[in-house]
This record gives structure tokens, C-alpha cells and sequence, in this order.
């Protein structure tokens, strides 16, 4: 049996295995976005560490269960800020301009809802422009 945590790596929320590998991939990535020592306490980084290297893959309720929050506390960490906005304002302004698009008779708008690609665009104007999404 394989434990999965729910998290955000790129906007869009994934399952991240507790394996070796994707746990050294993760340590990894959060080194160089240098979070590791800045949002781990040590006694976390140490049981990630040894976490890697004892286990292949975590099967442990109880290990699932100490490692998980820790997990999700690096995948919001690394998480970039253009994911971020993506996610927390991003689809919402989507959602919203679909909305009207459809109830001005644009059928095609109900895709602009889910479309990442316009998320992002939508992301990034409101990072460029000084009024931000209150304009609309």
C-alpha cells in the first residue's frame, strides 16, 4: 500500500508519492530554492533524512503520518509565486470573465474556466498592471 500527499508543485494539485526518490527530489528542490533551512526545523530535516535513507517506499501509517505534514510544508514552500497567484486568484478571475463571456453568447468562453494557459496570462497581467484584478 502506497500513502500519497495531496500538494501543489506547479499550480495544480498533484499526488506526490512518499518514495525515496521523490523524497530526494523534493529535498533537493527545496535546497536550491533554499527552504530547507529556512522553513524546516532541524528535527524535521532529520527525519526526512533518514526517511531517505531507510526506506524505499513509506508504508507506515504512523511514518505517512509524521512525514506528510512536512511534505506539504515544502510543496508550499517551492511553490513559485506565479503557481501561486495562478491558484489563488488566477481561476477565480477565469471562472469569473468566463462567466460573463458565456452570458454575452461566446459558448467557446466555458473553456477559459479550466484553461491554465489564460490562468497564467491572467496571473501575470495582474502582477503587471498597477490596478491589479480589482478592475473588473
Amino acid at each position: 500500500m502506497t500513502h500519497a500527499v495531496s500538494g501543489t508543485v506547479t499550480g495544480v494539485s498533484v499526488a506526490y508519492v512518499l518514495s525515496r526518490q521523490g523524497l530526494a527530489k523534493l529535498r533537493l528542490r527545496a535546497i536550491r530554492c533554499g527552504v530547507w533551512f529556512r522553513d524546516l526545523r532541524d528535527v524535521e530535516r532529520k527525519l526526512l533524512d533518514l526517511t531517505i535513507a531507510v526506506v524505499w517506499r513509506v508504508h507506515s501509517v504512523r511514518l505517512a503520518g509524521m512525514v506528510s505534514p512536512i511534505v506539504e510544508k515544502l510543496l508550499n514552500a517551492v511553490e513559485s509565486k506565479l503557481s501561486r497567484l495562478m491558484r489563488t486568484q488566477g481561476r477565480g478571475f477565469a471562472e469569473k470573465l468566463s462567466r460573463v463571456a458565456v452570458g454575452w453568447g461566446n459558448k467557446s468562453a466555458v473553456r477559459w474556466a479550466t484553461d491554465v494557459g489564460f490562468m497564467e496570462y491572467l496571473a501575470v497581467a495582474s502582477v503587471n498592471s498597477s490596478v491589479g484584478f480589482g478592475a473588473v
